[in-house]
């Protein structure tokens, strides 16, 4: 009975570590400056292209370079200006806001389960097993992420499930090396032991111990990981290698604006602003889950 207390105690532990950093993060300004931007975008994001009757993709030639409406010459009918073709710029920054997220958030789920799978389990069971799982994460870290990028989607049309497959690929090895160095930790304690006397399975005490302990404690590099993807995927639309026409993204907004940068800045600029502003917002809240899970497993040293 003992035993079987050691590892009640051992897992409630975790969890109340994990509330801890929530509650810590979640006072720091930080955060809450960071999560009133991020659901200020992703609101509007959300919601103005349904309550709008604007097209992203429509072309009025005889609105073309409307300037913002904070410059002379500006209308409240397009915030942010027109395009070289008269589309509404802020109607397709708050598109391609949707596209990035899902692109990125869809990768990094991905991408933090299958790692950390791998690497909870190659750490935990150790021997030939964590060799054949290690092998193939050095082969797949010893691609640079842009030529695996260039290979699958340059013979390929680029779609937003190929783009998140990419994404993921590309990431995944390094939750699972971060991941198996901490099984490898937690696999010879004694709470991991008592499991194995009372019967527990390996997959039992890999999913309700090991991981309810530490995957808290990497989450915050998920949500820094968020702001990653988006800047990856924005990089491949500029290349022509993301979102495709006539689907609004970042990178292909930039791309097409900047060859108007001297009469038309605000083409380029505000989908850039855009995409900073978002990107800020999620700094600031992974920057407030890391320092809190310092000061929380800090102060147990």
């Amino acid at each position: 009975m003992a035993l079987v207390e050691d590892i009640r105690v051992e897992a409630a532990r975790g969890q109340t570590l994990s509330r801890r950093v929530w509650l810590e993060a979640r006072r720091s300004p930080w955060f809450i400056i960071g999560a009133v931007l991020t659901v200020l975008l992703i609101s509007a994001a959300t919601l103005w292209p349904e309550l709008s009757d604007i097209n992203p993709t429509k072309i009025n030639v005889r609105a073309r370079y409307l300037p913002p409406v904070f410059l002379s010459g500006g209308s409240w009918d397009h915030l942010l200006g027109t395009d070289q073709l008269g589309r509404d710029i802020f109607m397709r920054c708050l598109v391609g806001l949707r596209v990035s997220l899902l692109v990125a958030i869809s990768s990094v789920v991905l991408m933090f389960v299958v790692g950390c799978a791998v690497g909870l389990w190659s750490g935990f069971k150790s021997g030939w097993t964590d060799v054949v799982l290690m092998r193939l994460t050095d082969v797949q870290l010893s691609i640079p992420a842009i030529i695996l990028a260039i290979a699958i989607l340059g013979v390929s049309r680029p779609s937003v499930p190929t783009i998140i497959l990419v994404l993921a690929l590309a990431g995944w090895p390094i939750y699972a090396r971060v991941m198996r160095a901490i099984a490898l930790n937690e696999r010879n304690r004694e709470f991991v032991r008592a499991a194995r006397v009372v019967g527990a399975g390996d997959l039992r005490i890999v999913l309700l111990l090991i991981a309810a302990n530490v995957l808290p404690s990497v989450l915050f590099v998920a949500i820094l990981d968020v702001a990653r993807m988006m800047i990856f995927e924005a990089m491949l639309g500029f290349i022509g290698l993301g979102i495709q026409p006539p689907t609004p993204s970042f990178g292909s907004m930039i791309a097409d604006g900047r060859k108007y940068m001297i009469n038309a800045w605000w083409i380029a600029s505000m989908p850039g602003a855009f995409l900073f502003l978002v990107l800020l917002g999620l700094n600031f809240i992974g920057t407030a889950f890391e320092r809190a899970r310092e000061r929380v497993y800090g102060g147990m040293v």
